[in-house]
């Protein structure tokens, strides 16, 4: 049996559909309270930048001040079904610049608002790389897409 490598515009394809399918994914930062993992709420503007906010005085965004290099998982949580992992950059975005990745938030996930209500800060991660894995299509290990700051 032979194995056919799938072409970086299939992997692509897999990474914007499961972006496009998901709401929310695994966010996974390290800072000096040692390392975190919880859930948000995302928009993605492209498949390498994703917007979200978080909250104010939470351990997510200190470990991000201290540390910008985060981790996140998009997926149902069933190893069955395509899921994404990836390293990013966070960047937190203030004024002008957060309006827009906040519109785009409440756009794909209008249950976020009442979390704009609290103080919370908004971010851009800037995704390094995707790994995507299929396991039903034979995506073990997964399969990368390398971001426009990789050198695609």
């Amino acid at each position: 049996m032979t194995t056919v490598e799938p072409t970086a515009e299939a992997v692509g394809d897999v990474v914007r559909g499961t972006l496009s399918a998901h709401k929310s994914m695994f966010l996974a930062t390290a800072g000096s309270a040692g390392p975190w993992a919880g859930g948000a709420y995302f928009a993605d503007t492209d498949p390498f930048t994703l917007g979200l906010v978080v909250e104010r005085t939470g351990r997510t965004l200190a470990a991000m001040r201290e540390n910008p290099l985060v981790s996140v998982v998009v997926s149902t949580g069933s190893p069955m079904q395509p899921f994404l992992q990836a390293q990013a950059d966070a960047e937190v975005v203030t004024g002008e610049v957060a309006e827009p990745v906040r519109e785009t938030l409440v756009a794909k996930v209008p249950e976020v608002r009442p979390f704009l209500a609290i103080p919370v800060e908004t971010v851009r991660l800037h995704v390094r790389r995707w790994r995507a894995t299929d396991v039903v299509n034979g995506w073990l290990p997964g399969r990368e897409l390398p971001g426009p700051r990789q050198g695609s």
